[in-house]
């Protein structure tokens, strides 16, 4: 995801490198409360910057990379957009299909069907394939769920057993 990230000419940095960010900030983001946000991506004078939530997963971390990486690439425009008391950090947020559009963009750039499909043919585990692909296991199983693969591979077996 970081490579596509470049390719797109998108910035992504952790909260903790984020110049200007105060102590106090960084820790009510990164140690109070790590839980409450994932990534978001802010953007100015024609630039994006993601910023990442560097306390999470890594297979978390890459989907929200992606995820936030999907809403660039389908060119979502935010339905609102908050603007910091100093009027400097701009949040978006995205309507409901939009958030559905990214999520699933999210998943094909993380885990493609294809690939998906070879390692279920290769009687892969879903831990199995989240190590080799770099996602968490629950992207996986959403993966699998949502792309029939699972069926298709268990209606293959049953045909051979014909």
């Amino acid at each position: 995801m970081f490579d596509l990230a470049s390719h797109l000419g998108v910035l992504v940095w952790n909260a903790d490198k984020v110049p200007g960010v105060s102590s106090e900030a960084l820790n009510t983001l990164l140690v109070e409360d790590p839980d409450s946000w994932s990534a978001l991506t802010v953007r100015a004078g024609g630039k994006s910057v993601i910023i990442m939530n560097p306390t999470h997963a890594g297979g978390r971390r890459a989907s929200d990379l992606s995820h936030e990486l999907a809403h660039l690439i389908l060119d979502h425009t935010a339905a609102r957009v908050d603007i910091s008391e100093d009027g400097l950090l701009v949040l978006e947020s995205f309507d409901r299909q939009q958030e559905d559009d990214a999520n699933w963009l999210a998943g094909c750039l993380l885990l493609p069907r294809p690939a998906l499909l070879e390692e279920m043919k290769a009687k892969k585990s879903n831990l199995q394939i989240a190590t080799k692909f770099a996602v968490s296991k629950q992207m996986v199983e959403y993966r699998v769920n949502v792309t029939g693969v699972k069926a298709q591979v268990l209606a293959s077996i049953r045909a051979k057993r014909r």
